[in-house]
This record gives structure tokens, C-alpha cells and sequence, in this order.
């Protein structure tokens, strides 16, 4: 088939790739894709080569590429009303629709959602609102965040210091100095392997409350984690973890953020992961799931608890000082109000937990018992496998090997899409919402094939 060489060239000469070995990539080490079309679970190259996307973009295409439905609702919007802002209460019929079908979906103490563009954004948004809420209160030294190591919460200043992953750190001069970080609920890679999960989320509460004591409990103002770590590794917490760290939060009159950028609307098997887990958090982060990417946006969802404070405080100082140029932009908002019919139409999240919990199973039945698999673990359509030189002792491979990439490697030449993550040799799996059984089948196959040929 004949390449558009051009068009590599000019991808290489222009286009500033995000997370991207830049060098190698300009030198022509790094091979370029270009992805012209998708259908269901697959995405096709300019190549025509096709691949099965297990990782749904990244974490997602929840409802999976060519949906009409979306693709419509974005055209008839542009054509009727290409754009118009949200400030001094303008709004739009899909803005205001989708707010509503977003608080409709929203645990029962959530009371408005502030529409951006990317998760990143939302976060800054919440800690912007985080610091104005003890302002009015009159608390202005509560302004510390604190994050976990491991979390992810965004690529901006401050969002990347909520960010507990060395690579959004290094050379960038993060984290700042008012976020902390503690212990990540990663119970695979405790220090201690003797302890029980009761006794390493008893660990955990205690290296939270030793930090609020160094930093003092007046500093601090908010907790933000994602109810399973993401791009840290896919780790559900361990069991009693977040009653526990709650419990700690009430205590100190510490907010809770839920970063649902990736368990909101679905992922987990239940509409938000605070759901799945018995969260009762203050603000909720929102975005991937809210259009299944078909346009970018994102929202914060605001506590009734905040918003009566935030109220509050234009009463005393006028219209709020914060807005987005495309905040609810009407077409992300039309594509926000598609995917979520879509999504309740199709049944997708009873999907989830039925095929979300098959991928799972099939995958530990497959690799469990691999000398080098450390790990098989998940929730809902979230999978992960993580690699280890030796399982006995729990000995890890050196970061130089590259084992996870280079599974996900093998994985892609097979005609599979799994993700290497960041600080380990971990491989993850999200799949668009709308698996099948047969193509789990599929991911597990090709997944235990690359694991052999890199590993034996």
C-alpha cells in the first residue's frame, strides 16, 4: 500500500507529540502512526492495518469509535450554534442539559458542575475553588493539597504536582511547595511483606495522620485520589481503605476531591467509582467518560456543602473570578448529552461488570501462574498485569530492560492495543465499554502470547 511519506514528514517536522521520546522521534527512531478510522473496539492506520484498542485512547472511547449517535449530535450543534460562553449566566440548551444529566447521575450531595475541557483543568478548577472556600471562611492559611504517590491528576502546574509520578516532575520544577504527598494504596508493592491488607491500610491511615501532624491540620485544606489508581498502575485499593481515610478527612476538616477522570460514568461497573467504593467526597473530577472523547471536555462537580460557601462569597465580594473561554462549550456539551443516552440506552456499565469481570478472570487464569506475573489485577473494565524478575521475593526488573514496553510491543504486532505504564513494568488494559467476550478472549490470547515471547 503507498504511504503518504509527506505526510511523515511533515508529522515529524511539526507536530510536538505529547509523552514522547522528542529526539528519537525527530531522528526517525521512534515509528509514527497515523490512525485514520475506528469501529466498535478497533481502530485502523493509514496502513489499513487494524488494531484492537484495549485501552480505549487512553481510558476513553468508553462507548467505542464510529458511534453515529455522537457523531450527529456534534454536527447538528455546530451547524445551529457553533459556540457561545458561559459567563455571566449565558448558557446553552446542551450546556444546561448536560449539567443536569451529570447531577441526575451525581451522588445526592452534589449540587452544580462547572464544565472545562480536560481533567487537567477540572483539577486546577477544584483547587482554585478549594482555596477561594476557606478564603470566605476565613481560614486563609488552610490551602495545602494533599495527593498520593503514584496518583495522577493532570500535566498543568499545579495538577502535575497533584501528579505522584516521577516523569510529570523531573526537569519541570514540581511538585510545588503546597502539595504533599502519602502513601499510595498499593498494596503489591508494600514495603512490608508480612503485612495482612487491614494491616497495610492501618498503615496508610497512620503515615496520613503522621503527615497532617508535621504539616499541621490548619495548613491543609483538601485530599484529592482517584478511587483506583490510574496511570500509577491500575490498582484497586485495598479493601477498607477509603472508610479509613475518610475517617481521617472528618476528623481534621480536610475536603475530599475524587478524581473520576477515568471511573466516572461506568468504568468501575457503577456510575462513579465514589459508588463503587461508598465515597462521599466534596468535589468530583470529571472528564473522559463524560463524552467518551468524541469532543474535549470536562467538569468539576461541586458538594451542596461548597456551594453554599461559594454563594456566600460573591455575596460578599462580587461575581466569582474564575471562567474558561470555552467552558461548556455547546459542542463538547451535545456530544456530552449523546454519549450519556447512548451510554443508558446500550446498558454499557451492566457490561462492565459482567465482561469487565470475564476479562479479569480469563487474564488470571492465563497468566496467574506465570513465574514472571507479580500480579493480575482489576475492577471493572480495568485490568493490569505487573511483571516481576522473580515472584518468590517479589524482585523487580531493572527499569533499563523495559519489560513492560516491551510486551506492549509484541502485543501491538499481534494486533492488540495494551498500555505500558509509568514507573514499573505493569501492563493495563481499559477497553471501550462495548467488549465482547470474544475479543476479551482475544486480548488475553495475544497478551499471554507477547508475555511468552518476551519472557518465556
Amino acid at each position: 500500500m503507498l504511504r503518504n511519506d509527506q505526510l511523515a514528514e511533515w508529522d515529524r517536522e511539526n507536530f510536538f507529540h505529547a509523552s514522547t521520546h522528542l529526539a528519537q522521534f525527530a531522528r526517525g527512531e521512534l515509528a509514527n502512526r497515523v490512525i485514520t478510522g475506528g469501529t466498535g473496539c478497533h481502530i485502523e492506520d493509514r496502513d489499513g492495518v487494524r488494531l484492537l484498542d484495549a485501552f480505549a485512547g487512553l481510558y476513553c472511547v468508553n462507548v467505542g469509535y464510529g458511534r453515529e449517535d455522537i457523531a450527529e449530535a456534534i454536527a447538528k450543534q455546530s451547524k445551529e450554534l457553533a459556540y457561545y460562553h458561559a459567563y455571566v449566566g449565558h448558557g446553552t440548551e446542551a450546556s444546561i442539559t448536560l449539567a443536569k444529566m451529570v447531577l441526575d447521575r451525581a451522588p445526592a450531595n452534589m449540587s452544580k458542575v462547572y464544565f472545562g475541557l480536560s481533567g487537567s483543568d477540572a483539577n486546577e478548577t477544584n483547587i482554585k475553588l478549594i482555596w477561594y472556600y476557606n478564603n470566605i471562611l476565613g481560614r486563609p492559611e488552610k490551602k495545602k493539597i494533599i495527593s498520593r504517590w503514584r496518583g495522577y491528576h493532570g500535566s498543568g502546574l499545579m495538577t502535575g504536582s497533584l501528579t505522584g509520578l516521577e516523569l510529570f516532575h523531573k526537569k519541570f520544577d514540581l511538585p510545588l511547595a503546597q502539595v504533599v504527598h502519602t502513601e499510595a494504596p498499593y498494596y503489591f508493592r508494600r514495603d512490608d511483606l508480612d503485612q495482612s491488607e487491614t494491616q497495610f491500610v492501618a498503615h496508610c491511615v497512620a503515615e496520613l495522620e503522621a503527615l497532617i501532624a508535621r504539616e499541621g491540620a490548619d495548613t491543609i485544606a483538601a485530599f484529592i485520589g482517584e478511587p483506583v489508581l490510574g496511570t500509577g498502575g491500575i490498582v484497586p485499593p485495598p479493601e477498607g481503605y477509603w472508610p479509613a481515610i475518610q475517617a481521617v478527612l472528618k476528623k481534621h476538616d480536610i475536603l475530599l476531591v475524587t478524581d473520576e477522570v477515568v471511573t466516572g460514568f461506568g468504568r468501575l461497573g457503577s456510575m462513579f467509582g465514589g459508588d463503587h467504593y461508598g465515597i462521599e467526597a466534596d468535589l468530583i473530577t470529571i472528564a473522559k467518560g463524560l463524552t467518551s472523547a468524541y469532543a474535549p471536555l470536562s467538569g468539576s462537580i461541586v458538594s451542596d456543602r461548597m456551594w453554599k460557601v461559594l454563594e456566600q462569597g460573591t455575596d460578599e465580594n462580587g461575581p466569582i473570578g474564575h471562567g474558561w473561554t470555552y467552558s461548556a462549550h455547546p459542542i463538547g456539551a451535545a456530544a456530552g448529552v449523546a454519549n450519556l443516552k447512548l451510554l443508558d440506552e446500550l446498558d454499557l456499565i451492566a457490561n462492565n461488570r459482567d465482561t469487565g469481570a470475564y476479562l479479569n478472570r480469563a487474564m488470571r487464569d492465563a497468566l496467574g501462574d506465570h513465574p514472571h506475573v507479580g500480579e493480575v489485577r482489576g475492577e471493572g473494565m480495568l485490568c493490569a498485569v505487573e511483571f516481576v524478575k522473580d515472584r518468590s521475593d517479589r524482585t523487580f526488573f531493572d527499569a533499563g530492560d523495559k519489560i513492560g514496553p516491551q510486551i506492549a510491543a509484541a502485543l501491538a504486532a499481534d494486533g492488540v492495543i495494551g498500555r505500558a505504564m509509568p514507573q514499573g513494568d505493569i501492563l493495563g488494559f481499559a477497553p471501550p465499554f462495548c467488549l465482547t467476550r470474544t475479543e476479551a478472549d482475544e486480548v488475553v490470547r495475544k497478551t499471554a502470547k507477547a508475555v511468552h515471547s518476551v519472557l518465556g
